[in-house]
């Protein structure tokens, strides 16, 4: 069999196991049309029991997917229940297997006791029966030297390393007795502060596996253990089995990466790592899977449902993660129906308040973290847990609008006695000047009255000085003038000399009609009402 065969029937097989039994015999009569001999070779692995050695390699590559779908965490064995891969009596080298706690695609996890040169209890990974092909051990030996490599409080040490009396590789690891991070956090019902708090942890872990030049390609919660230590709780990554080595060989066997084959955790799956290359990832593809962690921990929920994602066939799930835009983490609370109360619950509040939480700055670094482009991410694991420092000490985060109102509610945040006396002294000094501007304006009103009061009596005294003077014998000519021919003469005065003087003209017009009634004289207008 060739190598493009083998791919194809590979990634036929991958996509096969995503589907239900039912829907398999549809999709290969689809995909492999009337090539038979390819069909047939499909169903024959499918057919074959886990452990079968021709299925190994696929297994291997797909276990995770398959875990996925499946959705339960391995159930914990003890040695008499299955035969240990130790001799007679357990045991491996100075270690005494105790019980299965784990099991992936590749290998087994065990509890065991080391008994020399000292005792304490590790974690015993080794390669699982039946699965020691070379790509499967080379994957094996990777993990074990990117463990090697790290010295971190936040990623778990390597102690020891080995083969089993039957030639199956080990490494003896510390042991974790914790839960994964999301499960934690809602058994303690720890509040977002103090799940932010944990996840800067975590990302201070990845942050350092960078710095070594190993990117982990699958962080998830189940990989994110966290136990407590003196009362404090401390996370713990794991699993480096298909993690990526950016500037050095992890081991010496030769690894390939298969085309068209998914190498992580779908739900928490970068774009990039959906394009199935293998040959595009870089650690911002782990900055990805951190944005959905956080997601996950500060609304209870997966930015797409895993539910309508398992439901989905293989090249459906691969576009959801490529091209679908989640719904920001306080949008999402909104769907979740009777569920956000039980997540709000376990973060000690009500959906309402969890809502306002996180709508605004959680919204923005959670999306950044997500963005399908991830020139537009986070650069790396650091700069995201920067942003959330800002975030809990209200300081303006680099995913937020650089607006001035923005970084003007920060700043009140902060400083918030400070600007509580800055604005008590503003109201005081606003209705000071306030009270000044309307004592102002009665004033200016008052002298406004005033100034017309004087000027209408200005204009009357030169009114009456200028209507005696119409009697004088200069004026007269000598001819007697009677005082209705005065008021008369006064009225045509007052009409054409005040018309743009209102308020003069109508005083002075009144002095007149009075005049008019104090001699018993019929006023103007009444004359011209008796004349039609």
């Amino acid at each position: 069999m060739d190598t493009n065969q083998f791919r194809k029937i590979k990634t036929l097989v991958q996509q096969a196991l995503l589907l239900p039994e039912e829907e398999r015999p549809a999709f290969l009569a689809r995909e492999c049309c009337d090539n038979a001999e390819l069909r047939a070779e499909v169903e024959r692995l499918l057919a074959q029991p886990d452990d079968d050695d021709d299925l190994g390699v696929i297994r291997r590559d797909i276990a995770e997917i398959v875990e996925f779908r499946n959705s339960g965490r391995p159930s914990r064995t003890d040695p008499a229940d299955e035969a240990a891969p130790g001799d007679r009596e357990g045991r491996i080298g100075p270690y005494r297997l105790l019980e299965k706690v784990g099991e992936g695609g590749m290998g087994e996890v065990w509890v065991a006791e080391q008994t020399e040169p000292f005792r304490r209890r590790v974690a015993l990974k080794l390669i699982k029966r039946g699965m020691d092909s070379d790509q499967i051990l080379a994957r094996f030996e990777a993990e074990r030297q990117a463990l090697a490599m790290m010295e971190h409080a936040a990623i778990a040490r390597v102690f020891d390393a080995g083969q089993t009396p039957s030639g199956r590789p080990y490494f003896a690891m510390e042991y974790i007795d914790g839960v994964p991070i999301n499960e934690y956090c809602d058994r303690h019902k720890l509040l977002t502060r103090e799940r932010l708090d944990l996840f800067v942890k975590v990302c201070e872990g990845v942050q350092h596996a960078h710095q070594k030049a190993v990117i982990h390609r699958d962080l998830k919660p189940s990989n994110i253990l966290v136990a407590q230590r003196d009362g404090q709780a401390e996370p713990k990554i794991i699993d480096f089995g298909v993690a990526k080595a950016t500037a050095q060989r992890l081991t010496e066997r030769t690894m390939f990466t298969e085309m068209g084959v998914l190498i992580g955790t779908p739900e928490y799956m970068s774009p990039e790592q959906a394009e199935l290359s293998g040959q595009n990832i870089d650690t911002r593809s782990d900055v990805y899977s951190l944005g959905v962690l956080l997601y996950e921990l500060i609304t209870g929920a997966l930015p797409f449902s895993a539910r309508e994602l398992r439901k989905a066939g293989f090249d459906e799930i691969r576009r959801q993660i490529r091209e679908v835009d989640p719904l920001r983490p306080s949008m999402r609370l909104s769907t979740l129906g009777e569920k956000s109360a039980d997540a709000a619950q376990k973060r000690q509040t009500e959906p309402a308040a969890l809502t306002r939480q996180i709508r605004g700055d959680l919204d923005w670094i959670t999306m950044k973290a997500l963005e399908k482009d991830r020139a537009r991410r986070y650069g790396s694991p650091s700069d995201l847990a920067m942003d959330i420092g800002r975030y809990l000490v209200d300081e303006p985060v680099q995913a937020g609008p650089p607006g001035t109102f923005y970084r003007m509610r920060k700043f009140v945040r902060r400083h918030r006695i400070g600007v509580t006396a800055a604005a008590a002294a503003l109201i005081a000094l606003v209705a000071f000047t306030g009270t000044v501007t309307v004592q102002a304006k009665r004033i200016a009103v008052e002298r406004d009255r005033a100034n017309r009061e004087a000027e209408i009596s200005k204009r009357s005294e030169e009114f009456l000085i200028s209507l005696f003077e119409v009697s004088a014998p200069s004026k007269s000519r000598g001819n007697s003038v009677t005082a209705i021919e005065l008021l008369e003469e006064g009225t045509k005065q007052i009409e054409r000399d005040l018309a743009g003087q209102p308020e003069v003209r109508a005083s002075l017009m009144a002095m007149v009609e009075q005049a008019h009634d104090q001699l018993g004289l019929e006023r103007p207008d009444e004359e011209s009402s008796d004349a039609e």
